[in-house]
């Protein structure tokens, strides 16, 4: 999966599950400044569990993502370790 597919799909899961403004969505945009705290984090967890069909929950630590960019980068991981699996 291509990044501007990983953005996308992220984009449209997030604004879909927490009614967020597309135009938001953006690399730097902070999740704490999006509105979102740690219980709004589990049911991120688990729509973009749902979304790419990989397990997040225990491949990361609170922390491991501030900003969109950095969620990105860690799908594109997952996604990449999921294939050389």
């Amino acid at each position: 999966m291509q990044r501007e597919e990983i953005i996308k799909t992220v984009n449209a899961a997030l604004a879909k599950e927490f009614e967020l403004d597309p135009s938001l969505l953006t690399p730097d945009a902070d999740f704490v400044k999006l509105g979102l705290d740690s219980l709004d984090a589990v049911d991120m967890v688990i729509t973009l569990e749902q979304a790419f069909k990989i397990d997040i929950r225990n491949n990361y630590k609170v922390g491991d993502f501030g900003t969109l960019g950095g969620l990105y980068d860690f799908i594109e991981r997952l996604l990449k370790q999921k294939q050389t699996a």
